[in-house]
């Protein structure tokens, strides 16, 4: 019984995904400890999303020219460390999916290029065959041809 091979490359990409989940929490903490991480790279993106987040929900309930208090700083560095988590945690997964897919165009690239190579090759043994049948049917009408000019004597 032929077993298969060992997907060791789905067995990594799923290490590197769940090695993400604990590199997304560090990058929180840090994001929450660190003031410049926090006022330049989680404070803008939490106060758009919960711009736009609020800004829907009110369209939705009704309130067309509502204002929208933006978060307190607290809330907001939260808000930007957790989206900062699951966009680190949501790029890697991406990541593992393109890799996975250029691994299987990979893999089917060079299974159509051996298919290629086969057609080929029955290809030029067909031109072969072809070419000794041409010659074996010429040698034979030729054989004939001259079994038919032979004097009636000797055919006795």
């Amino acid at each position: 019984m032929v077993v298969g091979a060992f997907p060791i490359a789905k067995l990594l990409y799923l290490g590197v995904r769940q090695m993400s989940k604990p590199v997304a929490n560090r990058i929180k903490a840090g994001a929450r400890r660190s003031e410049f991480f926090k006022n330049y790279i989680c404070l803008p993106p939490a106060q758009l999303y919960h711009w736009i987040e609020m800004r829907t929900k009110m369209r939705i309930m009704g309130f067309r020219g509502s204002t929208i208090k933006p978060l307190n700083e607290e809330s907001a560095a939260d808000l930007g460390a957790e989206l900062l988590g699951e966009a680190v945690i949501f790029l890697v997964g991406g990541g593992c999916v393109l890799l996975e897919y250029s691994r299987q165009a990979a893999n089917s690239r060079r299974k159509e290029e051996e298919l290629n190579a086969i057609v080929t090759d029955l290809q030029t043994q067909l031109a072969e065959l072809t070419l000794t049948t041409e010659t074996l049917d010429a040698q034979l009408r030729e054989i004939n041809r001259r079994l038919i000019s032979l004097p009636p004597a000797i055919k006795k």
